[in-house]
């Protein structure tokens, strides 16, 4: 087991990859008349930037790991800006999360559309990658090594939070969503 993660880690592969992600594919007829329940948002959509702030709220990992010296480099302006994008996605615009230090955690306080046009990459981040790489990511510096994930920002504040920078990856991946058939 412990080779296959080694490999998977090498590789940039998740072991189990995402179980909430669905292709996107016309919806079959109801054949009840139950309702079904709602389709997850589109991949990269503001809608499911705001699930994606919602599960960093919800992640220990994220909220408590990183509300020391990370959260409170935001040059001034009270929140770190996180900028992501899909590069296969051409016509799809970014998305933001802006992080904030609220009652001792690092908590997302929004997660949607571009707010912040100009980012400082001394405090903010931009990552990008293809969809296939975003739904299959492995090890954030393995991802990062391999080209697998673009990043600008402050290259030395996120190798030291590696732990939970592979969290938020992991969150990109699990957070509900349609994902573009390749």
């Amino acid at each position: 087991m412990f080779k296959k993660m080694i490999t998977a880690a090498i590789l940039g592969l998740g072991l189990a990859g995402s179980t909430m992600a669905m292709a996107a594919a016309p919806a079959a007829a109801a054949t009840s008349t139950a309702q079904a329940p709602a389709a997850a948002p589109a991949f990269m959509s503001s809608a499911w930037a705001q699930n994606l702030c919602i599960a960093w709220n919800n992640s220990p990992t994220l909220t408590e790991k990183l509300a020391g010296s990370w959260v409170k480099n935001n040059g001034g302006k009270g929140y770190k800006v996180m900028e992501i994008s899909d590069s296969d996605m051409k016509s799809t615009p970014p998305v933001q999360l802006e992080i904030a230090l609220k009652g001792g955690k690092a908590e997302c306080i929004y997660g949607g559309p571009i707010k912040v046009t100009k980012l400082n990459y001394n405090h903010d981040y931009k990552m990008w990658a293809t969809t296939h790489n975003w739904q299959h990511m492995g090890s954030p510096m393995i991802a990062m090594m391999w080209g697998d994930l673009n990043f600008k920002g402050p290259k030395m504040e996120a190798m030291e939070n590696m732990g939970p920078f592979g969290a938020f990856l992991k969150l990109v991946k699990d957070v509900p969503a349609t994902v573009p058939a390749p």
